[in-house]
């Protein structure tokens, strides 16, 4: 029998992008449940930040609200200093924030010949530019400490396609390939990059409309891609988030993982 938690993150800590609601707030729980030793969770909307710290703190863990527009290298570098003068150097990154930035318009859009530079450029702002100005902030810290978990959240539709997501595909198969190059830069210094590849979540609706959703012909439709037949939950997101974060995947980088009820495979 194995003693103790594999999972146990020994007090690092974290900063969670997007972790105002959904995918992103579950995994700064789960990182706070296996002890980490601050949450820093970042959000667009500061409200949305603080109301997660405060549930992140009543679990007895250290907690910063740290809004920043990911997009905004400025805005990163004033949030990640104010969550290291809070709680600590930050050695986990969880790069969530994404879809198409603060204002979710994510939507199937017209063919990519109908679309204009301003239609990509919200994909690419939040996806792949938020992605690098978080690693580019934190990784320093790592360097010194000589240990860093960095994960990023892309999306089945980069690494297999989706038609009219051709903006946002490019945008995720970027984080991705971006991803790898730090992976094979910051091994040496004991630092993993790892990505999870998402397919759709369940809606965040109100119980009396998502009971409607799940049950509209649109809904079954969708569900029946999935050999799981089932929307994905954060929680989903969460597990494998936290086992790349702990040293359970000491040994494991430059990786990408579908956590998408088996509507693709990995080759």
């Amino acid at each position: 029998m194995i003693d103790g938690d594999l999972l146990d993150l020994k007090g690092q800590i974290a900063f969670v992008t997007g972790a105002g609601q959904g995918a992103g707030r579950a995994i700064a729980l789960a990182l706070a449940k296996h002890n980490a030793g601050g949450v820093a969770v970042n959000d667009y909307y500061s409200e949305r930040a603080e109301t997660v710290a405060d549930e992140i703190r009543s679990m007895g863990v250290p907690a910063c609200a740290a809004a920043a527009d990911v997009s905004d290298l400025q805005s990163v570098d004033a949030a990640m200093t104010k969550a290291e003068s809070a709680l600590g150097t930050i050695t986990l990154l969880v790069n969530n924030a994404g879809n198409a930035g603060p204002v979710n318009l994510m939507q199937s859009s017209p063919p990519f010949w109908e679309t204009s530079p301003e239609d990509w450029g919200r994909y690419f702002q939040t996806n792949l530019y938020g992605v690098m100005n978080c690693c580019h902030r934190a990784l320093p810290g790592m360097v010194k400490l000589q240990c860093g978990r960095i994960v990023t959240v892309v999306s089945d539709a980069g690494r297999i396609g989706e038609p009219r997501l051709a903006s946002y595909s490019a945008a995720k198969a970027g984080a991705n390939g971006f991803m790898r190059s730090l992976a094979k830069e910051t091994g040496r210094f004991g630092i993993t990059c790892n990505c999870i590849s998402l397919s759709t979540l369940e809606p965040a609706l109100p119980e009396p409309q998502k009971t409607q959703f799940l049950a509209s012909e649109q809904a079954k439709s969708h569900v029946g891609r999935y050999v799981i037949r089932r929307f994905g939950q954060p929680e989903d997101v969460a597990a494998m988030a936290l086992f790349l974060c702990s040293d359970a995947a000491s040994w494991i980088t430059g990786q990408t993982y579908p956590v998408n009820g088996g509507y693709s495979f990995a080759q």
